[in-house]
């Protein structure tokens, strides 16, 4: 007897726990350390469009990235964790409050190598579970043989936006034109790699070597649908603090909180390896394979029923 549960949902959360499985076995197989880092953290990193959640005097982890990084600082050469994270003000149908994300980091890795673990976790993902070289989603067909399309920003504005790359960053527009005008077109039929983002957008991204101007940094769509955020990881503790005070300056004149800085990850930094990481969204991927429309049907409570 199944339980007491619209049946989709019920068959979702067979596919979610079977897909959890397999992420597990892969990086288990590809010799990554499941690690586990506190939910409770004293700073979030001061992203401009991110807003963690107060818990007392402290935050609820908007990604186990800090943590996970000193860890890599730490002398441990491949780490994965799949946790709880928590950021306000995000709900839709691709958006939940408290989600479920994957991070995994390695040493002597780049953004290339990264999205090459991306296509081997996600083809292993799909076999183990039955789908093969093929998801139908919404009425698409997403083939995930090899290889996957990679398009730069740049090419990417050239061939979708209706303004260049240069003039959205002037008139901060660039968010926008993204998710509206570039964003529905990518990964309808293969998943695609959307790399090399100005070094306005870096975040916690290297600059590229001889190209300042641009961040090792990509994001993965399938069927329109961001799937992870991934770089090549910044390791100069003097770079990324002059980050965090800038981007805690552009919060501060959007009337928005400002974080205390996360010093022990900043000291820390200077014992980091060069790596990769990446942070991809679980709920998300869940969608993909179940072929569902929303975040809410692949998870067992929606904020709204609590």
């Amino acid at each position: 007897m199944k339980p007491n549960k619209q049946t989709t949902l019920y068959d979702n959360l067979i596919l979610r726990s079977r897909i959890l499985d397999s992420v597990r076995r892969f990086f288990l197989n590809n010799h990554y350390l499941e690690v586990e880092t506190p939910v409770r953290i004293p700073a979030p990193a001061p992203e401009i469009h991110i807003d963690a959640q107060p818990s007392g005097n402290w935050f609820l982890q908007t990604s186990p990235e800090l943590c996970m990084k000193q860890l890599l600082s730490a002398g441990f050469p491949r780490i994965f964790q799949i946790c709880k994270v928590f950021r306000q003000k995000e709900r839709g149908r691709r958006h939940l409050p408290e989600f479920t994300l994957l991070e995994w980091y390695a040493a002597k890795m780049d953004y290339l190598g990264m999205m090459e673990v991306c296509e081997d976790l996600v083809r292993h993902v799909a076999r183990e579970n039955g789908f093969g070289e093929c998801l139908e989603y919404r009425g698409n067909s997403i083939q995930l043989g090899r290889p996957w399309e990679r398009i730069s920003l740049q090419a990417a504005f050239e061939k979708y936006a209706s303004v260049s790359l240069e003039k959205s960053l002037s008139d901060d527009t660039f968010d926008e034109i993204i998710s509206q005008e570039i964003e529905p077109f990518l990964g309808i039929q293969k998943p695609v790699f959307l790399y090399d983002y100005p070094a306005e957008k870096a975040a916690l991204a290297r600059l590229k070597l001889g190209n300042p101007e641009v961040g090792e940094r990509f994001e993965l769509y399938m069927a329109g649908l961001e799937i992870c955020n991934a770089f090549s990881e910044l390791t100069d503790p003097l770079e990324q603090r002059r980050r965090f005070e800038k981007d805690a300056l552009v919060r501060e004149a959007m009337g928005k909180d400002i974080y205390p800085l996360p010093e022990v990850f900043l000291e820390s930094l200077v014992h980091m390896p060069d790596a990769a990481g990446n942070a991809l969204g679980l709920d998300r991927l869940v969608m993909i394979f179940a072929n569902a429309e929303t975040m809410d049907e692949v998870v067992a409570f929606a904020p709204e029923e609590l």
